[in-house]
């Protein structure tokens, strides 16, 4: 090969002073002015300050206690936000990706981001083409899946042009860079891309963003609705009219459940940063937390990526002679894979170098070396033997049952000319290579617990079958011992194959992903783990996708999870830390929301009665800040591994629908009594809010069964600081004494509450189970399914 001086030190600073440097333009890290700005400036804390101003215009000082909960609650998303992005940036630092360009007349490993236009970088097998660029030396097996949708390889030699996002399949060349940064062909794509976002969101995120969107919608038509209601039909002061109509609105908005997520799923990042996972995808975390089908390769995930070669068979030829030959074989290819690498450490004894080497493609299965008239060659015995294979297959077969990887090694009477020089005649087959790869320490215990877990496990690999299920069946993934030669698949029974199959050896890449798209289809939540570029193609497809630090660049760069320390046991802690966030997300959800359901009826029985909203602001966010706020936060830091079942917003509203309705009915009652008693607006107040306060209780005490002595605690110190609330600072939340009338009938109500919440909570569970059972199983799902689901749920 050619050697490149490449650029000066002079040159590179001429260049990045031109701005032509390879920064990525799909950067998804938030500067800290971000990070404050969206915190700060959103669309709900506007209203919260429209609102502040309107009662200190109305001089209506004490109703304003909502706004140091906004506030703080504000703070806190900045800062915890910042802390967790603190973390990433050094994560990604340590963990940048590197690629060899030539500088100075020497080759060094900088950063991606660091290169600049002009640079000759070396590309070589399993890099990711880190900018547009140009072959000045060299050749190579390229494939564009990524960017063009086709998985064919292409070979691109001398003055052929790479296109950046591409990765490297097989070779070795010197590149000049031609185009860079947000010039590229991948940063193209990338800024198009960026207008479909809103897809790449997790179900929870685009569940709550719908859901605030509708809330912010309506409030401001039905905030102007009540005041006009009050000040104009019920003839109420301006201010006794703004500060009912703030109540609703205060009540309708549910102000710190996105900062709630927001937090939950910062701190979850830089959780899973300090042990050694990284994210490229805040949505992952989530989205692997409801995954009910994991797809793993054998090598590098069951077993440890290294391979050795453990011995070698002659086959009708001396051992010392078979030895000699794959020497020469071994020290003549390039090391760039795993198995190269095998050969090359085990067979040493070098006396001849070949002519020229024929890549391996991961379509040939093959590599092959040229000696003068004749080529040796490397790679898996179907490939190599085709029509032979038969002859031999039951000697591979003995050593594929023992967990070998079989390697045959043969003579053809031909010089190839390159890898797309098919084998048209015979070979002589002169031995079998036997490679084994380690199983990993804890590859065992972690499949025990993705079985317990009822999450199935495909294996998808390209060794040969029959060695991939005895390895599967030594790590105890159940049904190891149903597998199949990919080979005999077609496009046609994909669907029926993932459902009888677990084991499946001999795959190509781009059947890796089309057993995804299979999975999916049959309605399953797949996560792809990978560390080569052979996985790439399905790993994009997945919902979810898992590298290997120790695996090369365009896979590591193309997963959403990055193992850094290439350990899989991990694994089980990712799928915790995900259910962690999505189960406390939806508990404390339920919390909030139990508020907003009854602010919104209550408006709508209000506006059709003609009466006043009868809260005060100070009443809402005394109950929101110990009902809601403060259990919340503090149940979102509990440990909740509880398995995810069904849909975000069913799940949160079955749970939230009993305690609004219950609020709602016990609140009307009293309004509609007080016309006959005539209690007085501030005693209504204070006894709604003591009714409300007691079905809050009910429902923080229904989201956290079963009790433990965590749950009993966040109950306890919620109950105390209601106490001390109303004791000690009634004044600042208008709460005043109230008559032996409203005593009885707060009495009253509340054992109306008690059985009312009682029996739509019955109702609800029972209709979340049912709606479980039809997103597992949708339109075919039979009534009889449904009424069993519903009477689980009535026990």
């Amino acid at each position: 090969m050619a050697k490149f001086s490449g650029l000066t030190n002079d040159q590179v600073l001429k260049q990045e002073e031109m701005g032509h440097v390879n920064k990525a333009v799909d950067d998804q890290a938030k500067t800290d002015w971000q990070i404050i700005k969206e915190n700060t400036f959103t669309y709900f804390n506007l209203i919260f300050l429209i609102l502040a101003i309107l009662l200190i215009l109305v001089g209506e000082f004490k109703d304003l206690t909502f706004l140091p909960v906004i506030i703080a609650n504000t703070v806190i998303g900045i800062i915890q936000e910042l802390r967790a992005k603190r973390v990433l940036d050094k994560l990604n630092v340590i963990n940048a990706t590197k690629v060899t360009v030539i500088r100075n007349n020497i080759e060094q490993e900088i950063p991606i981001e660091n290169l600049v236009l002009d640079d000759i970088i070396v590309l070589k097998t399993g890099d990711q083409i880190p900018a547009d660029s140009v072959v000045l030396d060299g050749s190579l097996k390229v494939n564009e899946a990524l960017l063009t949708g086709e998985a064919d390889e292409i070979l691109k030699k001398q003055d052929d042009d790479l296109l950046s996002g591409s990765f490297v399949v097989s070779g070795k060349a010197y590149a000049k860079l031609t185009k860079v940064g947000k010039e590229s062909y991948v940063s193209k794509l990338t800024l198009k891309a960026k207008e479909m976002n809103q897809k790449e969101q997790s179900e929870m995120i685009r569940s709550l963003n719908k859901l605030i969107k509708w809330v912010g919608i309506i409030i401001i038509p039905l905030g102007l609705a009540l005041f006009a209601m009050a000040f104009y039909v019920n003839h109420h002061s301006i201010a006794e009219s703004v500060t009912s109509m703030e109540a609703a609105i205060i009540g309708m908005i549910p102000e710190g459940l996105y900062l709630l997520t927001t937090i939950a799923l910062a701190i979850s990042a830089m959780r899973l940063a300090k042990n050694q996972v990284m994210l490229h995808d805040m949505k992952s975390v989530e989205t692997l937390a409801r995954v009910n089908v994991l797809c793993v390769d054998k090598t590098g995930t069951i077993t440890e990526p290294k391979m050795a070669v453990t011995s070698f068979e002659p086959i009708n030829i001396e051992k010392d002679k078979l030895f000699e030959l794959i020497s020469n074989f071994a020290q003549s290819m390039p090391q760039d894979n795993e198995t190269s690498k095998a050969l090359g450490a085990y067979f040493t004894s070098n006396r001849e170098t070949a002519d020229h080497i024929i890549p391996f493609t991961s379509v040939n299965k093959y590599s092959g070396a040229v000696f003068k008239d004749k080529t040796l060659l490397v790679g898996a015995p179907e490939f190599v033997l085709r029509n032979q294979f038969d002859e031999y297959k039951s000697k591979i077969d003995s050593f594929t049952r023992q967990g070998y990887r079989v390697v045959a090694f043969a003579k053809y009477p031909q010089a190839l000319k390159n890898e797309n020089d098919p084998l048209t005649q015979e070979v002589e087959l002169l031995g079998l290579i036997l490679i084994n790869n380690p199983i990993r320490k804890n590859a065992k215990k972690t499949f025990k617990y993705f079985a317990k877990q009822g999450v199935e496990i495909k294996v998808i690999s390209g060794d040969n079958p029959l060695t991939v299920s005895r390895v599967a069946k030594e790590v105890g993934i159940a049904g190891s011992e149903k597998y199949i030669d990919a080979t005999e698949l077609n496009k046609n029974n994909y669907d029926e194959a993932v459902k009888k199959y677990n084991v499946f050896g001999r795959v190509k890449p781009e059947q890796k992903r089309y057993l995804v798209k299979a999975l999916q289809k049959a309605g399953n939540t797949v996560a792809m783990t990978g560390d080569g570029v052979n996985d790439i193609l399905a790993m994009k497809l997945a919902d979810c996708s898992i590298s290997m630090a120790s695996g090369n660049n365009a896979a590591v760069q193309a997963s959403q999870v990055v193992l850094l320390d290439s350990n899989f046991a991990k694994m089980p802690e990712i799928v915790n830390e995900g259910r962690r966030v999505v189960n406390n997300i939806e508990r404390s959800a339920s919390l909030f929301l139990v508020k907003n359901i009854f602010s919104l009826l209550m408006t709508f029985f209000t506006l059709a009665f003609a009466l006043t909203y009868p809260l005060r602001p100070t009443q809402i966010a005394l109950i929101s800040a110990f009902t809601i706020g403060l259990p919340s936060f503090l149940l979102a830091l509990e440990n909740n591994f509880s398995r995810i079942r069904g849909k975000f917003i069913p799940n949160v509203m079955t749970r939230a629908i009993p305690g609004g309705i219950t609020d709602m009915i016990a609140v009307s009652v009293l309004v509609i009594v007080n016309q006959v008693l005539d209690l007085g607006r501030q005693e209504v107040a204070t006894t709604a809010t003591m009714l409300l306060i007691a079905v809050g209780m009910m429902v923080l005490y229904q989201i956290s069964a079963p009790m433990n002595k965590y749950r009993v605690g966040v109950f306890i110190v919620s109950f105390l600081c209601l106490i001390f609330a109303i004791i000690f600072a009634h004044n600042l939340f208008a709460l005043s004494k109230i008559s032996m009338k409203a005593i009885f009938l707060l009495v009253i109500l509340f054992f109306a509450e008690v059985t009312a919440f009682k029996y739509l909570s019955k109702l609800a569970d029972g209709f979340q189970e049912v709606l479980n059972i039809y997103s597992q199983k949708g339109s075919k799902t039979t009534i009889g399914e449904l009424k069993l689901a519903y009477k689980k749920a009535d026990r």
